[in-house]
């Protein structure tokens, strides 16, 4: 397989096709997803990101190691997919500060993402030119995602409340900028009465791309620490958030259950960042480091980070559900 500019086009095609699918079949006509539904297309989104990761098993290989490229791609994946999960509590936070219906939830979603996407494309091409110009920059991209880790696990300890959604800088600068209605007009993002008047689900729906744009700055480095194709870092993007819209419905419920997701992710992250440290050391070029000389370090690979990953979302969905549910009913019942 190679990756040239037929490759990337027939693949942007076929994303943006899915998503124009999405809205034609799903969203256009406003309804609240139905568990079925949102478990059916959830499954499927999985299964198209599984035949995609498998196609690049087999026809994309490197000498010595046939399939290092699709395993690159099924731990991108899971990678971005457990981030993803920890982004929806945030989009449940934005719906109820706006009160959008849940009929119309599935349209912010879904531009939302969209949107959010299109960011993340320019943040992974940016990416890719940096690590290209200067390869040291996995010393910031290591550091910066142990910094993230690290934060993660002292807004859980120090139980931070979240971010009220009217208090994002984008939102009011937008309010400022333009009027918006009180009220919501059907699945309307905007009217016009004289002059051009937003509601509420367009606003709620910028702010739902502007926070998934902010999580890209740690899902983006953290695949970086993972492949260094911007292929396989944007491809792994786009199907995670493919499925993202489905998901939201089908864990609704679940995700306060899921007490302590965000402490797998800190670990997820931590070990992705001194993956990317000890990368940085392998490679190094810094006159200070060593005297710009190669440190003999020990490299993770791809199969371990694959087993790490999933070995710490699988423990800490499971400590969840069982020692996280028994504390949170003992919590309720002791008032």
């Amino acid at each position: 397989m190679e990756v040239n500019f037929l490759t990337w086009a027939i693949t942007i095609a076929v994303i943006a096709g899915f998503f124009a699918f999405d809205f034609f079949s799903h969203v256009r006509t406003p309804h609240e997803p139905s568990l079925r539904e949102s478990a059916l297309w959830s499954l499927f989104y999985i299964a198209l990101a599984c035949l995609f990761g498998g196609f690049l098993w087999l026809t994309w290989s490197e000498p010595g190691n046939p399939h290092q490229h699709g395993i690159e791609f099924f731990t991108g994946y899971v990678t971005e997919k457990a981030l993803s999960v920890d982004n929806l509590f945030i989009f449940a936070l934005i719906m109820g500060a706006f009160k959008v219906p849940r009929e119309y939830q599935q349209k912010v979603l879904l531009c939302g993402i969209a949107l959010a996407l299109v960011f993340r494309g320019i943040f992974i091409a940016l990416g890719a030119a940096v690590i290209a110009a200067w390869s040291d920059v996995f010393y910031l991209f290591g550091l910066f995602l142990l910094w993230t880790a690290a934060k993660l696990v002292w807004d859980e300890i120090a139980d931070k409340g979240e971010t009220d959604p009217n208090d994002m800088a984008v939102v009011r600068l937008i309010r400022k900028a333009v009027p918006v209605s009180a009220d919501y007009h059907g699945d309307k993002l905007f009217y016009r009465d004289k002059k051009l008047v937003l509601t509420p689900l367009f606003v709620a729906l910028l702010a739902i791309g502007f926070v998934d744009l902010l999580f890209a700055l740690d899902s983006i480095p953290a695949i970086y620490g993972i492949t260094s194709e911007p292929y396989i870092v944007f491809t792994t993007n786009a199907l995670a958030l493919l499925g993202l819209r489905q998901l939201y419905f089908l864990l609704d419920g679940l995700l306060d259950k899921l007490v302590y997701l965000s402490y797998g992710l800190a670990i997820i992250l931590g070990f992705i960042g001194i993956k990317l440290v000890l990368h940085a050391l392998h490679e190094n070029k810094l006159p200070f480091v060593n005297g710009g000389e190669h440190v003999a370090v020990p490299e993770i690979p791809v199969v371990t980070s694959l087993v790490v990953i999933v070995g710490v979302l699988i423990v800490t969905t499971v400590l969840s559900l069982t020692v996280g549910s028994r504390r949170q009913r003992a919590a309720e019942r002791n008032g």
